[in-house]
């Protein structure tokens, strides 16, 4: 399905009934990455997948996009649907954009759930951080993925990018959005998070540490972490069957 947002065609999924939960997907991902993570809540839930501009079969954005242009799409997505009081559950950027969205009180959810996510302005250089995504994350991420259909294609179709190419070959867009948000830092509307949240991460992330969860939890009034102390940055991938009981457990507690 497709919904126009500004000059956008944005991808999106719908499954199941009952009270809204919306997947945000990471970087150099698209809704695929989210849908083993949502099987579960299909069963008790309305689910919304959706390709975040840029990314997917959702339209290239013209112009560089902020943290703060991110979550005026996610609110422009949720009242295109006529979307209330979702749950909000982000990976990686997809929980940057759901912190600056609910932060900024663009967006109100019921609950907001971060896994591994992106946010806190990192201490190493850009360039680090193009190499972990591309290198090292990608390939990760692949060999996580079950091999049904349509997850196979969209292996297929990222297989192709990750390598030393990748990014020279990425659409300047992307690239110099990716400058702006990892200069971005949510530390100081942390605060501003009212709703409760659970942060689930990975012990041996890299991309975003378990230190940058520990100072979510820290500032955000209603929050707490589980941590896999063996997880990566795909933490919910390696830990998928123990992470959808977390999920089900907060999500009807």
């Amino acid at each position: 399905m497709q919904i126009k947002i500004k000059d956008w065609d944005i991808n999106y999924e719908v499954y199941g009934d009952g009270e809204p939960v919306v997947f945000l997907h990471g970087w150099l991902t698209n809704l695929e990455s989210m849908k083993p993570l949502s099987e579960n809540l299909i069963k008790t839930h309305k689910v919304y997948l959706v390709d975040v501009v840029g990314f997917g079969k959702s339209s290239l954005p013209k112009e560089p996009l902020n943290s703060l242009d991110f979550a005026e799409f996610l609110k422009e997505f949720l009242d295109k649907l006529n979307i209330e009081n979702p749950v909000l559950i982000g990976h990686s950027n997809g929980g940057r954009i759901i912190i600056n969205a609910v932060g900024r009180n663009i967006v109100k959810a019921k609950k907001i759930v971060l896994i591994d996510s992106a946010g806190i302005k990192p201490k190493r250089s850009f360039g680090y951080y193009l190499k972990l995504f591309v290198y090292k994350t990608g390939k990760l991420f692949l060999n996580l993925l079950p091999n049904t259909k349509g997850i196979k294609e969209f292996k297929e179709r990222l297989r192709g990018k990750v390598g030393s190419s990748d990014y020279k070959a990425s659409p300047t867009v992307l690239k110099d959005t990716m400058k702006i948000i990892l200069n971005e830092d949510v530390k100081k509307i942390l605060p501003n998070i009212k709703v409760p949240t659970l942060l689930i991460w990975g012990g041996r992330d890299t991309a975003t540490p378990i230190s940058d969860a520990k100072l979510m939890e820290k500032l955000i009034p209603d929050a707490g972490i589980v941590e896999y102390p063996y997880g990566t940055h795909f933490s919910y991938l390696e830990n998928l069957e123990n992470c959808k009981l977390v999920l089900d457990s907060f999500l009807n507690s």
